[in-house]
């Protein structure tokens, strides 16, 4: 590896030069403390974008997932359903509130929630008495879910529905945004996302109430007295007004982020997709994916090499990437935790397990050179041995 050559990122941070005036203007207004005009416009803005009722900015997409399952009264006994293929970060607020998850399978067609897999779930937790108090389904790598027949599943209990779309802002369903199906949706604004506030996230609703019970839990539950008083817990949950600004910054070039991470798979797809054992994860007929990251899975049987030697590879050019998310039910925090299978009969078995058994994820941010993604393709191919 040359000295010369920078390190290319899995998905690094891609400011425009639109965010400068927001945080010029906080420090020119003092605003830099927690809250402030901008963390005001900031949700206003993600409400009109996505065309939901409000929205509530605050310091992670964690946070959002917590005060979702409290406003839902979720707590001590009750079941969550959750995506078993996401980040832990999706499941762990499960545990903040005592309750028990329960994992569901991806489907091979989206790598999403199963439909048939979550109907199966419920089936079973009905006859045992014990249905969920909530779904949460989870938008993987930049595509919605199959919302229709989950969302269907949800209402036929009188379930609610808590739809992270951390990975997924910009991508659309039947012609509607990520982020605006669940009664609850939750956004990430982490520092590796499409859009990045550095840290920071938000809770998406079309109860306003809802949403002005999120704020106060988010302010650690201030009582609107002169002293200090507070009656219940509290969280320090807000976002800061500088931060927000950096938000709005981001929010006006979105459009232009997806085009950019949609031209680099792209990219990908018309060079490495004609490689035996190579295959690159659908994009769902129902809407639009964002390609977030460029995911694909890597089968050695078919082409010579496993994914975990691609990783390696790269890591010695400088090149970061990574597998494929490691279910849930089979971390060892949640071992011992009821997962249901999508089970579609064919050679899949449990599609989560398959999919990280194989899957890849390559450098996909918006900032990346057409020359870093040449070098990467350029790695990828010296190591296979038909490719050419």
């Amino acid at each position: 590896m040359s000295a010369a050559e920078n390190r290319v990122y899995l998905s690094s941070p891609h400011m425009s030069g639109r965010e400068q005036k927001f945080i010029d203007e906080a420090f020119a207004n003092n605003w830099i403390a927690p809250l402030g005009p901008h963390v005001n416009a900031f949700e206003k803005e993600l409400a009109v974008y996505l065309r939901v009722g409000g929205a509530a900015a605050l310091s992670s997409g964690t946070a959002a997932i917590h005060l979702a399952l409290l406003l839902l009264g979720v707590g001590r006994g009750d079941r969550v359903f959750c995506s078993t293929l996401t980040f832990a970060a999706t499941a762990n607020p499960i545990c903040y509130v005592e309750a028990e998850p329960v994992f569901i399978d991806a489907e091979p067609s989206s790598w999403n929630m199963s439909p048939q897999a979550l109907k199966k779930a419920l089936v079973q937790a009905e006859t045992e008495g014990r249905l969920p108090k909530a779904v949460i389904v989870v938008n993987l790598y930049g595509q919605s879910a199959d919302i229709e027949p989950i969302s269907s599943l949800c209402n036929s209990y009188e379930i609610a529905l808590i739809e992270d779309a951390a990975e997924s802002l910009g991508a659309t369903y039947q012609g509607k945004k990520s982020g605006s199906f669940g009664y609850f949706s939750i956004l990430s604004f982490n520092g590796n996302k499409i859009i990045t506030t550095s840290g920071g996230g938000a809770l998406v609703s079309n109860d306003p109430e809802a949403l002005k019970r999120a704020r106060y839990l988010a302010t650690q539950a201030r009582r609107p007295a002169r002293h200090y008083e507070h009656t219940e817990v509290g969280y320090n949950y807000r976002m800061s007004n500088v931060l927000a600004g950096i938000g709005r910054g981001q929010l006006e070039v979105l459009e232009e982020r997806v085009a950019a991470r949609r031209a680099v798979f792209a990219r990908y797809y018309e060079i490495l997709s004609s490689i035996e054992g190579f295959g690159f994860m659908p994009e769902a007929p129902y809407g639009r994916s964002t390609r977030w990251l460029t995911a694909l899975t890597v089968d050695p049987q078919l082409c010579g090499v496993d994914r975990d030697q691609i990783i390696d590879v790269l890591e010695a050019e400088n090149i970061e990437a990574r597998p494929v998310w490691k279910p849930m039910h089979l971390q060892p925090l949640y071992a011992g935790c009821k997962y249901f299978e999508h089970e579609a009969g064919d050679h899949w078995g449990s599609v989560s397990d398959r999919l990280f058994e194989l899957g890849l994820c390559l450098p996909s941010g918006s900032n990346l050179s057409v020359e870093d993604q040449a070098r990467v393709i350029k790695v990828i191919r010296s190591i296979l041995p038909h490719s050419g």
